[in-house]
């Protein structure tokens, strides 16, 4: 199958302030990130997950949740102010820090459900269900309700995860009346022939227009191919973290995301549109490494630098 189309908008989601420090080993300073989230806005990020609201017992490097949120929320207009949070009380309080849109974690693999959010799948679709129930309530000031189906490739813990029951969760999801539904491989184990198969499963599924992003991490070095075969089957809109940053602490082995930088050249070549600065996104690392000095970054496009053919090949296409 062929790209349809190479001049099309791909939203690049930012979830290095989220996804990326909850794997942190250090604890970055609020305002730190307030300063790392305003340079990559600056250069052209849209879209972004902030933070995750859950106990700071449990992720202390979230505990300034509600601080975060409110303050990109003040400082930044343009800016879609997402956030994560597992259960109803903590999307109350999302919201309550004016959260745009607010993802619950669904896992498709019960073992990771269990660890993650010391529920059952099926515990964990009916406390969608109450979310989507109390959205609804709100009328029009209710925030977007958005479900990750998380190991939806595979799990570190369970093994294997049958498509079908990642098909049969989306199904579940898609009834409880969330408004998008997104797939995530948590470990980095999908090839590019899973995510074919997978994603125009679940599409057929759930429809177009109810599924979202695609989450990627690049464990296994294979995140940007299985990018190229999503676009394939029609996704518009992926997951990255700067600095290929995050993991999942409830998943053995989940380690960092497809790199921002990366994933914008990938996209940029081949003649889609993000709207992303790419040498002002480099230039955001410099917030990013002065507010966490001890991660590791990784890209490689930081690595190497932008080729001098990089503007000349996204002209052409």
């Amino acid at each position: 199958m062929e790209i349809s189309s190479k001049s099309e908008a791909v939203v690049v989601r930012e979830v290095g302030p989220r996804d990326g420090l909850q794997n942190a080993s250090a604890i970055m300073p609020t305002q730190a990130k307030l300063a790392w989230i305003a340079a990559m806005t600056a250069a052209g990020i849209r879209e972004m997950e902030v933070a995750s609201f859950v106990p700071p017992a449990a992720m202390p490097q979230m505990a300034d949740a509600a601080e975060v949120t409110r303050a990109v929320r003040s400082a930044h207009p343009s800016l879609r102010v997402i956030v994560l949070a597992p259960n109803l009380r903590g999307v109350q309080n999302a919201a309550a820090a004016g959260a745009q849109s607010i993802i619950l974690p669904v896992s498709a693999s019960e073992a990771h459900s269990q660890s993650n959010v010391r529920r059952s799948r099926a515990e964990q679709v009916a406390e969608v269900r109450r979310v989507v129930e109390w959205a609804r309530s709100l009328g029009g000031d209710a925030p977007r309700i958005e479900v990750g189906i998380s190991t939806a490739f595979g799990c570190s813990l369970q093994g294997i995860v049958p498509e079908r029951d990642v098909i049969s969760l989306a199904a579940s999801l898609a009834e409880t009346g969330v408004d998008v539904i997104a797939l995530a491989d948590t470990l980095g184990y999908a090839s590019p022939s899973h995510i074919h198969r997978l994603v125009r499963s679940v599409k057929a599924e759930i429809g177009n227009t109810t599924f979202g992003n695609l989450h990627l991490h690049d464990t296994l070095g294979t995140a940007l191919a299985n990018v190229l075969a999503a676009l394939e089957e029609g996704v518009r809109g992926f997951d990255a973290a700067l600095g290929g940053l995050g993991g999942c602490p409830f998943a053995p082995g989940s380690v960092g995301n497809v790199s921002t930088e990366d994933l914008v050249y990938l996209l940029e070549s081949e003649g889609f549109s993000t709207g992303i600065d790419l040498e002002a996104l480099l230039e955001a690392r410099k917030a990013l490494q002065a507010g966490l000095p001890s991660e590791t970054l990784q890209g490689r496009v930081a690595a190497a630098g932008i080729p001098r053919t990089y503007r000349l090949s996204s002209a052409a296409a």
